[in-house]
C-alpha cells in the first residue's frame, strides 16, 4: 500500500506538472541563464524560489524533474502497451493454434530474449531514426524510443500470454464452445483473452519499471529523448558532465526521482503478483 500510494504521488504530481511546478522549464521568458548552476535553496548561494537549485541552462531543477518524471512516465506507459498488445497478440495465438505456428512464434521470441534488451533498443532506435528525414528526427524522437522499448519487451508478454493460453483452452468452456461451433475468433475474443489477462497484468506493472530505466538508460547514453525535452535520463546525463564540478545537485537530484519511482512501481508489481495470486488467498 505504500508503494501504491507513493506510485500516486509520483504519477499525480508529474501529470499536474504545469499547475505544481514553480517555473516552465519550456518557457524561455521564465528561464534565465544567469540563475545557472545554481545550487539548492539550503546551500550557501541559493536562492529561496529555486529549491532544488538549477541546471546549467537556469532551469529549475524541481520543475524540471516534475515534468521529466512526466514524460518518462509517459513514455514507460506508451511502451509497455506496446509490447503488451504486440506480446499478448502473438502469445494467445501460439498458444491457441499451436504447431507451426507456436514453433515460428517462440523461436522468434527465444532469438530475441538471448539478446539484451538495452542493446537491442539501441539497436532498433538507431534505425529508427536513420530512417527518418534529418529535419524529423528530434521531432519524433520520443515515438522511436516508444517504438524501440515495446519492441524488445514483446516476447515477455508473448510467453506469459502463451502459458495461459494452454491451460484455458483445454478447459471445458472453451472446449464446449468448440463444439457448439463458434468462430475461433469469438472463441479467442470472448473466453480466451479476457482470462489470460490476470499474469499480463503483473508482468506489465513490474514491465513499466524496466520500460522507465530502459528510457533513461536510452537518454544517458544520449540515444534517446533530445537534451531540449527533459527527462530523467536527460537530466541524469546533463548532470553527470558537471558532477566533478561540485554541481552535484543536478545529477543527484533527478536519480533519486528515478529510484523512487522504479522501487515504488517495483513494490506495486510484487503486491499485485500476490494479490492476483489465487493460491496465496
Amino acid at each position: 500500500m505504500i508503494a501504491a500510494l507513493i506510485t500516486a504521488v509520483c504519477v499525480i504530481a508529474t501529470l499536474f506538472a504545469p499547475w505544481i511546478a514553480p517555473f516552465d522549464p519550456f518557457d524561455p521568458a521564465q528561464i534565465s541563464l544567469w540563475d545557472g548552476k545554481l545550487p539548492p535553496a539550503w546551500v550557501e548561494g541559493g536562492q529561496e524560489q529555486y529549491l532544488l537549485g538549477t541546471d546549467n541552462q537556469g532551469r529549475d531543477m524541481l520543475s524540471t524533474i516534475l515534468y521529466g518524471g512526466r514524460l518518462s512516465i509517459l513514455v514507460g506507459l506508451a511502451a509497455v502497451c506496446l509490447g503488451m498488445v504486440l506480446g499478448v497478440t502473438l502469445g494467445v495465438l501460439s498458444g491457441y493454434f499451436g504447431g507451426l505456428t507456436d514453433a515460428i512464434i517462440m523461436r522468434i521470441a527465444d532469438v530475441q530474449l538471448t539478446i539484451p534488451g538495452i542493446l537491442l533498443a539501441i539497436l532498433i532506435n538507431g534505425i529508427g531514426r536513420t530512417m527518418l528525414p534529418l529535419e524529423m528526427r528530434e521531432d519524433f524522437a520520443i515515438y522511436v524510443v516508444i517504438f524501440a522499448i515495446g519492441l524488445t519487451d514483446w516476447p515477455q508478454f508473448a510467453r506469459v500470454a502463451r502459458g495461459a493460453t494452454l491451460v484455458e483452452s483445454q478447459k471445458e468452456y472453451v472446449q464446449a464452445a468448440k463444439v457448439i461451433g463458434l468462430p475461433k475468433r469469438l472463441i479467442i475474443l470472448r473466453h480466451v483473452l479476457p482470462n489470460t489477462l490476470r499474469p499480463v497484468l503483473v508482468i506489465a506493472t513490474i514491465g513499466l519499471a524496466l520500460a522507465i530505466i530502459s528510457e533513461a538508460t536510452l537518454s544517458f547514453l544520449g540515444q534517446g529523448i533530445p537534451p531540449t525535452t527533459p527527462s530523467l535520463g536527460t537530466l541524469i546525463r546533463v548532470g553527470n558532465e558537471y558532477l566533478f564540478s561540485g554541481l552535484w545537485w543536478i545529477t543527484l537530484f533527478p536519480a533519486i526521482a528515478l529510484v523512487v519511482l522504479v522501487f515504488a512501481v517495483n513494490l506495486l508489481g510484487d503486491w499485485m503478483r500476490d494479490a492476483l495470486n489465487p493460491k496465496l488467498r
